[in-house]
């Protein structure tokens, strides 16, 4: 089972090696960025065909984490245009917006195809080629409409997903993986940041004080699920392993009042359903994060400042609804 090993912090910064300082632990090629030593993959080969592997990889990426009904066919582009700029109620507007990037999204990678496609008869392609230029103007079009689209949970749009494909169009492989392992330095602080302030906020709360545990747990799994790619031969087990904490986490069996010692002077009674609730709520914003590999920095800081409120007010602060599944 792989571990994430986290850099510890040294009171002198000349001892600190820079980032993407790369080291062999446990057998294992690792790469230092925000503090976390993260596993590394092969590179594949620079090449039409394998940016083309690449680029439909991150398009199921992309689509299996945005709100639903954006994966629209390339083929439909100008319907996709003409609705989209018809439209004059801001709400409709903005979905048919995250619609023409999935359609722009498609086209680009219609065309890097039909491209691979005559590369492999022996057709040589240059990077000025026309349908080039082409590909890489629909990408950079879905990227800027991408900042309209959600999350498929309804919180934040993650716009780096939308930007990937254009960055693994015209930058090569192996600089792609390298910004690859800084998002996902960056995904692992996040989800450390959450678990500190589960357990700095929930333990204080004499019905949640044991609830330490399942979150380290849960915590530990969703960095090793971040760092890890589903093609990875340990994937059944970090899976299985994230599945199970976060199944964990979420029935947490808060304590009894007499169980959990006397109400604190000057604390207020906390709602045990709202807790349970703003628990749950952690960990699916970890599982988020986890499964994106992205970071999603206002969800992060918007679920620590719901945890601080609970803690004072004894009551979970509203949180609006998720999108239909």
């Amino acid at each position: 089972m792989n571990n994430v090993y986290r850099l510890e912090n040294s009171s002198t910064l000349d001892q600190l090696p820079p980032e993407g300082t790369r080291r062999v632990i446990d057998d294992e090629e690792r790469v230092l960025y925000n503090d976390y030593w993260i596993k590394t993959y092969p590179v594949p080969v620079d090449s039409l065909q394998g940016k083309k592997s690449l680029i439909e990889a991150l398009a199921r990426r992309l689509f299996n984490h945005t709100e639903h009904g954006l994966n629209i066919p390339g083929c439909r582009l100008g319907e996709a245009r003409q609705s989209h700029e018809a439209e004059t109620d801001p709400a409709r507007r903005r979905v048919k917006a995250g619609m023409l990037a999935g359609a722009l999204f498609n086209r680009a990678i219609d065309i890097f195809r039909r491209l691979v496609e005559l590369q492999t008869d022996g057709i040589e392609i240059r990077s000025d080629n026309a349908l080039m230029r082409e590909c890489g103007q629909c990408l950079l079009e879905a990227m800027d409409l991408g900042r309209f689209v959600l999350h498929r949970s309804g919180e934040e749009g993650i716009d780096e997903l939308w930007g990937e494909p254009f960055r693994a169009f015209s930058i090569p492989v192996e600089d792609f993986y390298e910004s690859r392992y800084v998002k996902i330095g960056q995904s692992m602080r996040d989800i450390d940041l959450i678990a500190e302030a589960m357990i700095g906020n929930f333990s204080r709360i004499p019905t949640f004080e044991t609830v330490e545990a399942p979150i380290r747990e849960f915590a530990n799994a969703a960095k090793v699920k971040t760092e890890t790619l589903r093609t990875d031969p340990d994937i059944f087990d970090v899976w299985s392993r994230l599945v199970t904490a976060g199944e964990r986490l979420a029935n947490f069996t808060p304590q009894a009042a007499a169980d959990a010692g006397e109400k604190r002077p000057g604390s207020p009674l906390h709602s045990v359903s709202d807790g349970l609730q703003l628990l749950r709520n952690g960990r699916d914003l970890v599982f988020y994060i986890a499964r994106a590999r992205t970071p999603m920095p206002k969800s992060t800081s918007e679920y620590i400042a719901r945890c601080e409120s609970y803690l004072t007010s004894g009551r979970a602060p509203f949180m609006p609804a998720p999108l239909p599944a």
